[in-house]
Order: structure tokens, then sequence, then C-alpha cells
């Protein structure tokens, strides 16, 4: 009974460490920010729906990711449509350097359980594709993002200056 208790004990922590190890690798791929994004479609209410396609050797993994990386595409990538229709939209923050001279705001912004979750939602419709590219996946979900609501909150903390501050 002790060697069935033990190996259950044993695997359970093998377990854990691998997913925590694929997590980790997840989230150096996350630092890194490699995903792609573009235009869904359309919604109102300042809400927009953008596709991401984020990379790991794990599918899951990856699509957990979406959300982080859709609203880092929204603040520094900005998208444009894949279809070759004119809908685009420009970045949030436009200066490149906010990220490296506001390091601390972004790093407590996308850690896990940080404030960048509040402003986005996965798409539940069956949206998500899974494409698997050499020794990794490329996993694709639609997700909302609260584009206006972002803006305001990037705005209160100082670190995109407001439409109505002027020139």
């Amino acid at each position: 009974m002790k060697k069935i208790l033990l190996l259950v004990v044993s695997l359970t922590m093998i377990v854990g460490f691998a997913f925590a190890g694929a997590k980790k690798k997840a989230e150096a791929d996350t630092e890194s920010f490699r995903y792609d994004i573009e235009y869904a479609r359309s919604n109102a209410d300042g809400m927009c729906l953008v596709k991401v396609w984020s990379y790991s050797k794990k599918s899951r993994i990856a699509a957990d990711q979406c959300r982080k990386n859709a609203v880092h595409g929204i603040m520094f990538k900005g998208y444009s449509a894949s279809d070759g229709t004119t809908v685009s939209q420009r970045p949030l923050v436009k200066d490149a350097a906010a990220l490296t001279d506001k390091a601390e705001f972004f790093d407590a912004f996308f850690a896990d359980g940080g404030p960048y979750g509040q402003f986005v939602s996965a798409v539940t419709d069956g949206s998500m594709e899974v494409r698997k590219v050499g020794k990794q996946y490329k996993v694709g979900v639609v997700v909302t993002v609260s584009k206006d609501q972002l803006r305001k909150y990037l705005e209160d903390a100082g670190v995109i200056r407001s439409l109505t501050s002027g020139f």
C-alpha cells in the first residue's frame, strides 16, 4: 500500500513539474511576445474582435497565452485585416520605448492574473484553430478586447496621452 501511495505521489510530482516547465517555457515565449494578430470581425461599443495566433510546443498553453497576446497586440502592434479589406487599427501605445521606460508597469500588467485580463475575453464559438508548425503548435483564437476601456486604463496610468490632450 505504501509503495502504491509513493508511486502515485511521485507520478503526480513528475506531471506537475513537467507542466510547470511547459508553462515556464510558454511564459518565456510570451515575454518575447511571439504571435500574430489580425482583424476578425466588427463589434460595437469600443470592443474589437481579433484573431491571435500564439506559438508553443503545447497547444493548450499556446491557447492560454492568446488572451495576453491579444492585449499586447492591441497596445503595441495594432492589426489589419487578412482578407485584403481596409480594416486596420493602429497600436494604442505609439512610443516603442514605453515598453522599456515603463517596464515595471508592464511586468505587473502582464503578470499571471494581472490587470490585462479584465480587458479581454475569448470567444467560445468553436473559433480555435490548431496547426502543427515544425515542432510547435500555432494556435489561433478569436478574442474580444475592450479597446476603449484599455485606452482609458493606459491614459489613467500615464502610459499614453489622452485623445483630448492636444498636440
